[in-house]
């Protein structure tokens, strides 16, 4: 028979081992201290043995993690004063790095990305960052990325997340954008207005060619009125009347004219009477 403190010793050791064993996922990486001393590489995933106290185990996950940075207040280029926030998203490349190099590797970034997101935002305008927030992202981006590269964690993007503006340039941007769709509207109106007045000119120099597409524009209007119950009464006019018309007022206008040059009337003038002789009365005194 096995004596009790050698059972009690065996049981002890396979407590020992079975409590060293560690399972890590697929998504997690073991950084082990052996005797204060980091192992070459990260341990995982699978199962690891831990062998305490002489073993320390670190767990690191290499999952992508998303953190917000707070508001930060800026003053753009142009002396606006804005309120921004970003969203940042991250992972671990090198988890014996990110373990030794730095105490919390993701405070270190949130404090990267607070100082590089009111440099980078201080200097631009604000149309800039209203309009080019993407190009303003991946700037962002490289210039943290180049700070959080040496311990092991790679920033996959930055994304300037909101934008709050006073509520004075609010109301002078909803004036802006107001005088410029008026702007529009009134270019477009006037665009309008040019091509519908080539048109008809168009239209008329083709009627010019052909007077009888008048006489069928006239009928088909006459048509059109016709067509709808209403209380117009249309008296149709012969157009050869219309033109008969015009050219009597040409001829009395051309005769005016030329009566006018003669003598200034269209009648002769009559010759003036002679002048009268004295009376005899007159002659005598």
């Amino acid at each position: 028979m096995i004596d009790t403190p050698v059972l009690l010793v065996i049981v002890i050791i396979v407590l020992y081992l079975i409590s060293s064993i560690k399972i890590l996922r697929e998504y997690e990486r073991g950084v082990v201290f052996r005797l204060g001393r980091v192992r070459e590489h990260a341990a995982g995933p699978g199962i690891i043995l831990v062998f305490r106290p002489l073993d320390q185990l670190v767990r690191v996950s290499l999952r992508q993690e998303a953190m917000e940075v707070p508001p930060q207040d800026i003053i753009t280029r142009d002396n606006v004063t804005l309120k921004v926030n970003a969203v940042i998203t991250l992972r671990v490349v090198d988890p014996t790095r990110a373990v030794i190099e730095v105490a919390n590797y993701i405070y270190q970034t949130s404090q990267f990305s607070q100082t590089t997101l009111r440099s980078v935002l201080g200097e631009v305008e604000l149309d800039e960052l209203l309009a080019h927030r993407d190009r303003l992202n991946q700037r962002i981006q490289t210039i943290i990325d180049g700070h959080t590269a040496p311990f092991g964690v790679k920033v996959v993007s930055v994304e300037v997340k909101q934008v709050d503006m006073p509520e004075s340039m609010l109301r002078a941007m909803a004036k802006q954008a107001e005088a410029e769709r008026e702007r529009r509207a009134k270019i477009i109106h006037a665009e309008g207005e040019f091509n519908a007045a080539q048109k008809l000119v168009d239209a008329a120099a083709l009627m010019a060619t052909q007077p009888m597409t008048l006489q069928l524009r006239y009928l088909q209007t006459l048509t059109e009125i016709g067509v709808e119950k209403n209380t117009t009464i249309v008296f149709p006019l012969p157009m050869e009347l219309m033109n008969l018309l015009n050219k009597t007022v040409q001829t009395a206008d051309a005769a005016k004219s030329t009566f006018g040059q003669q003598g200034g009337t269209g009648f002769p003038q009559a010759p003036a009477p002679p002048p009268a002789s004295p009376s005899p009365t007159e002659s005598i005194e």
